[in-house]
């Protein structure tokens, strides 16, 4: 945000910037989404819902996972959310207490940490690399575990920052064990749909103890709608919509109608993620030879990350110096990893392809001119 701030008072001064450190799609909603939500403006009141969401919404979510993954969901066990960000909250409310500590990756999202904190709960956070291709395993939380036990393990595959994905195989040796040391497991599915290489798994497709978290910001392009949903065991369904009930209300009724829609709307999203691809393949390309040559694998998501300590020793100070000289804004890896962080910084590959272009013949140039 730091970085975005910055980048904000330069376009204020008449500064080119070009964004690659925001996590947002940069295409509008799609049209049957849009319809939607303009036929319910049209039909008249708006009011609260269900603190779980609407029935065909619900519904609608539990036909994707038997469509998508050959899994079948009860409507019963769908809950909707205000984005998966309320989606984190209620998980965490419902599965844990106070003190109890849950298991995270570093580098990894960092309000995943900062929600857990602020619910009195304790982040637990695990550093991967190489050697697990970036991923938790069973025996990284036999290790953890030595120090206190784990109450609750959270995975995103594709990860942010890194894009990586686990296999299924992986992701499924992770679920058994969790599942066998009466650990929750949170699986962080926002990313599904953006894949490029491999296959994506549900947590679902091994377990149905796992709490599944998704959102429409991502692969559907609804960020602003504020709209996202849950899997639940059935035992925390219940506890999850009083919470909700007493937190929220209930998710926005106009966002729940458009976000029916935006399964109808494969055609038009599949499009845009075709750009996203163009994009990372042409970074792919183009970024060794810039300098930035120490890349992780970027298997889904739109983001890059890059190892930068072979051409810096501060990512923040890289990053601030990319933005003020070449006009080009990224994140520094101290936002998604206490420990390598400085490092590491990420670039977002989700604006428009002119944009990456020209992103690149900036940095380029600016590389060329420090030499």
């Amino acid at each position: 945000m730091d970085i975005l701030a910055a980048a904000r008072r330069l376009e204020a001064e008449g500064r080119s910037i070009i964004h690659m450190e925001v996590g947002q799609p940069g295409a509008p909603a799609p049209r049957p989404v849009l319809e939607a939500a303009r036929a319910a403006l049209a039909g008249g009141r708006l009011g609260y819902t269900e603190a779980a969401g609407i029935l065909p919404l619900r519904r609608r979510i539990a036909r994707h996972y038997h469509d998508t993954y050959g899994v079948d969901v009860p409507e019963n066990r769908v809950m909707v959310t205000t984005g998966s960000s309320a989606g984190f909250n209620l998980a965490f409310l419902a599965a844990f207490d106070p003190g109890d500590r849950i298991v995270l990756t570093a580098p990894g999202y960092p309000a995943y940490r900062n929600i857990i904190r602020a619910l009195g709960l304790v982040p637990v956070e695990i550093e991967v690399g190489p050697e697990t291709r970036w991923s938790l395993t069973p025996e990284l939380i036999e290790a953890a575990a030595a120090n206190g036990p784990v109450k609750g393990v959270l995975v995103a595959s594709p990860a942010n920052p890194t894009g990586t994905m686990m296999t299924p195989e992986a992701l499924a040796e992770l679920v058994r064990y969790c599942d066998e040391a009466g650990i929750w497991f949170l699986s962080d599915e926002i990313y599904h749909g953006l894949v490029y290489e491999g296959v994506q798994a549900t947590a679902l497709s091994t377990s149905q103890n796992a709490l599944i978290i998704n959102s429409f910001s991502k692969y559907y392009c609804m960020t602003g709608w504020r709209i996202g949903w849950m899997v639940l065991p059935e035992a925390l369904m219940r506890p999850a919509e009083r919470i909700a009930q007493s937190l929220y209300i209930s998710p926005p009724e106009l966002s729940q109608i458009a976000a029916a829609a935006a399964f109808d709307a494969r055609v038009e999203l599949e499009a845009v993620k075709a750009g996203y691809a163009a994009n990372r393949a042409l970074l792919l390309e183009r970024l060794p030879a810039i300098g930035f040559d120490r890349l992780l694998p970027v298997d889904g998501a739109f983001y890059i990350y890059a190892d930068v300590s072979g051409i810096c020793e501060d990512s923040l100070a890289f990053t601030r110096a990319m933005l003020t000289e070449a006009g080009v804004a990224a994140t520094p890896g101290a936002d998604f990893d206490p420990y390598n962080g400085a490092r590491f910084l990420r670039f977002s590959f989700a604006g428009s392809h002119s944009d990456m272009a020209e992103a690149l013949d900036r940095l380029t140039a600016w590389r060329q001119e420090r030499g």
